[in-house]
């Protein structure tokens, strides 16, 4: 059976791997586990591309098809090993760089791209020089990402200081600095082959994933291009420019956006799979599958084909629960007070904690996107107050 290495760890890509009949070995960094039988090695750091490789030929791995990689810190290393093994796929590791690294990224994009002003800071520069740089407020967080983790809004000069305290060691590359943008965000999912938007989807976030790390829960819905025709024109061009300005490979990709009155701004756009649980939702509210495009991708295959553009019949979205405050509630309140198409909510007060404080999770839609974004926000509220 052809073994696909894959960076990091999640069961529904795992699920897709062995429907392709693909054995996976996988390279994981703490607190990720993998469940037994399946071969694996551990790294202290999986951005560290050195001790991923020495991972990689210490597995002694036969019969390599492709790499994969679960989430943005592994798409640096996953270019390396398909250059180091000859693998298709994306194997220009510097390329990879300019969708890991904010800075660059924003710095290679056009100038009429409307983005956040962003620049690097070390532990030398200063509150002060920020703020007349980047005004009142702004926003530091590590120049790779990482999911909104050690992501802080800083206003006054000791939330500056305590922002910093979480990068230790001196690097003039490790952090960033952007200017506030205070709008709703959007994002979309989408699949980019030679050279063109072949298909994307938006949708858009209750809150923010940073204040979803802060103790929000994180929930999104796909949108209705229907009742959002200027939004999703505005998107499709801004994905267009984008990938295309940062020379993107064959790629399933997720781009950030705010929605101002002006139009839209750009975030950030990544070259790998959508995290949370978009995947999911986008196969059931259009029948596109980005687990098996990723994984055809991977493989140098053609990827299956994608639906014509059309109004699906319902639309889904997503919650991470969290565990409620008193630790009572239970799967059951949530069904007796809402319709789901999926829900899994711990019987035990003591299941583990997965990112964006995910206890549970659940899936629900509507043929009306409107009423699926209510009832979302109801749902919300419920596992906010206990029930």
């Amino acid at each position: 059976m052809p073994t696909m290495i894959v960076i990091g760890y999640r069961d529904d890509l795992d699920q897709a791997l062995e429907r392709r009949g693909l054995d996976p070995c996988y390279i994981v960094q703490a607190p990720a586990s993998v469940p037994n039988g399946r071969r694996f090695k551990r790294v202290a750091d999986m951005e560290n591309v050195q001790e991923v490789l020495r991972a990689v030929l210490a597995a002694r791995v036969d019969d390599v098809a492709g790499v994969l990689t679960v989430h943005e810190m592994g798409v640096f290393a996953a270019a390396y090993l398909r250059q180091q093994f000859d693998l298709p796929g994306n194997s220009d590791s510097r390329a990879a760089l300019y969708f890991r690294d904010k800075y660059l990224q924003k710095g290679k994009l056009p100038p009429h791209i409307r983005r956040a002003r962003c620049r690097y800071v070390s532990k030398d520069t200063s509150f002060l020089e920020l703020s007349k740089d980047l005004g009142d407020v702004f926003v530091v967080k590590p120049a790779t990402g990482a999911g909104s983790l050690r992501t802080n809004i800083v206003r006054t000069s000791r939330e500056y200081a305590r922002a910093l305290e979480l990068f230790p060691g001196e690097s003039d590359v490790a952090i960033v600095a952007e200017s506030f943008v205070d709008a709703p965000e959007v994002y979309m999912d989408g699949i980019w082959r030679d050279g063109r938007l072949q298909w994307s989807s938006m949708s858009s976030n209750h809150i923010s994933p940073l204040s979803a790390v802060q103790g929000g829960i994180l929930s999104a819905h796909i949108l209705d291009r229907r009742l959002h025709q200027e939004l999703f024109r505005q998107a499709d061009e801004l994905a267009g420019q984008v990938l295309e300005s940062l020379e993107a490979p064959d790629c399933v990709f997720h781009m950030e956006a705010f929605a101002q009155e002006a139009g839209l701004t750009f975030g950030e756009c990544a070259i790998r799979l959508p995290g949370a649980l978009s995947p999911q939702v986008n196969k059931l509210t259009f029948g596109v599958d980005l687990f098996d495009v990723e994984i055809s991708l991977a493989l140098g295959e053609e990827p299956a084909g994608t639906p014509d553009d059309g109004t699906p019949e319902r639309f889904y979205g997503y919650l991470l629960l969290r565990r409620s405050s008193d630790g009572t509630l239970t799967q059951q309140d949530f069904e007796r007070n809402f319709s789901f198409d999926e829900i899994s909510y711990p019987s035990s007060p003591d299941a583990p904690i997965g990112p964006y404080g995910r206890f549970g999770q659940a899936i629900v839609s509507d043929p009306d996107e409107l009423k699926l974004q209510k009832t979302i926000d109801e749902i919300v509220r419920f596992n906010e107050v206990g029930g």
